[in-house]
């Protein structure tokens, strides 16, 4: 091989390495986060709907945009854009839905938080609205332990901490602060 080709080689191999070596870059956030130890979901699905029955009942239907699954032994499920939950009686008729902005949902513990703007209305039309509501499917109870504003037909009750069947049809205000008569009269 003669000194020119061997001298343009060598010039192209350099070319390369420092090409490659330079063009490969991190997101300094990403690598920090990366070397952080945050987790990163096993699985992420997206337009999720799910029917969860017992012994062929359907007992609730859950809908989320974004459903990121984490595995493990104390395995649960985020759904960091929203939740959508209908329960449903033996006849499949709605009896109470939840609404909220985000949701985790511990799947070995039956139980799911739900936060910010958390809202939930019974077959009567009554709604709670809160920003942190605790659901235990096992126990069949909606609890919260923050302000908590309840709006039916004649009344606004407004206090912190509540009790309730998942259905919200008999429920009670812990603590309650303060309670708004509404005059539905439109005789006027």
């Amino acid at each position: 091989m003669n000194k020119e080709v061997k001298s343009t080689l060598l010039k192209c191999c350099f070319a390369a390495f420092f090409g490659v070596f330079f063009s490969c870059s991190n997101d300094l956030e990403e690598v920090k986060r990366l070397t952080k130890g945050e987790l990163q979901p096993d699985q992420t699905v997206k337009e999720v709907e799910v029917m969860h029955s017992t012994k062929g009942k359907v007992l609730f239907q859950l809908n989320t945009p974004v459903l990121h699954q984490f595995e493990g032994e104390k395995s649960y499920n985020e759904m960091p854009e929203g939740v959508k939950v209908q329960i449903f009686d033996e006849q499949m008729v709605v009896t109470s839905m939840l609404t909220s902005n985000y949701a985790i949902d511990s799947t070995y513990a039956n139980k799911m938080e739900a936060h910010e703007d958390v809202v939930v209305v019974n077959e009567k039309g009554e709604r709670l609205n809160t920003e942190k509501l605790y659901w235990d499917r096992n126990t069949e109870q909606i609890t919260s332990d923050v302000f908590v504003k309840i709006t039916i037909e004649d009344q606004v009750i407004q206090g912190t901490g509540l009790i309730s069947n998942q259905d919200f049809t008999e429920y009670r205000i812990l603590n309650i602060t303060g309670i708004i008569n509404i005059d539905n009269d439109k005789s006027n």
